[in-house]
């Protein structure tokens, strides 16, 4: 909603200051040179970027659009079920918890958190890791560290998306210099067609 509200902001701002410095609005309606500019930005951008980030690009602004989904509800919700797991396993041990992990789904500890159920990569996070602990293959420090590998690339994976717009956004003044070049070889064009087309008319004595 925020960043509907900026977008109105800068738009307003700009339109209104053009107008108070006594332009018109049809001036800038261009549709040619936007269809040059937008379209020359997209089919780089999907040249430049592999599938899998065009999707999470899609996603990325439909979530910008409705807001990010980790707020207090969640965060509270999510220490609940770990307390939960965490009691779990003290009073019934380690291994009472392999049919919660093996399927969460179907599991009442992680109904009782449906935000947290909702999270598919938070599911997987918690439920590896708690299985890596019911294996006793690793010690604590080797899963905490594995935990950290994780996290970070998880963090590095969620930034190919702004990192995606941000080359995006560095190339548009390009195509729009591109757009602005062909309007004047355009306008060129046309000019030099005026002119041959009066040398080559009649004279009226």
């Amino acid at each position: 909603m925020f960043v509907i509200i900026g977008y109105i902001i800068v738009v307003s701002a700009i339109l209104g200051g053009f107008l108070m410095a006594g332009g018109h609005i049809g001036v800038l309606i261009q549709p040619n040179e936007a269809v040059i500019i937008f379209g020359g930005a997209l089919g780089a951008f999907v040249v430049s970027n592999n599938p899998k980030v065009l999707k999470a690009v899609a996603s990325a602004l439909l979530g910008a659009l409705k807001g990010s989904r980790y707020n207090q509800a969640l965060y509270l919700e999510t220490l609940t079920l770990m307390y939960r797991i965490f009691n779990k396993i003290r009073q019934n041990g380690l291994l009472s918890i392999e049919g919660d992990i093996d399927a969460p789904d179907q599991s009442e500890l992680f109904k009782s958190a449906p935000k947290v159920l909702g999270d598919r990569q938070a599911v997987e996070f918690i439920t590896d890791y708690l299985r890596l602990m019911t294996s006793g293959s690793l010690d604590v420090h080797q899963i905490d560290n594995l935990m950290d590998i994780d996290i970070e690339a998880h963090h590095e994976e969620g930034h190919l998306p702004i990192q995606a717009l941000q080359r995006l956004a560095d190339g548009m003044p390009a195509f729009g210099i591109v757009a602005a070049v062909m309007g004047v070889v355009h306008t060129m064009g046309s000019v030099s067609r005026q002119r041959s087309s009066v040398s080559l008319s009649p004279l009226r004595w």
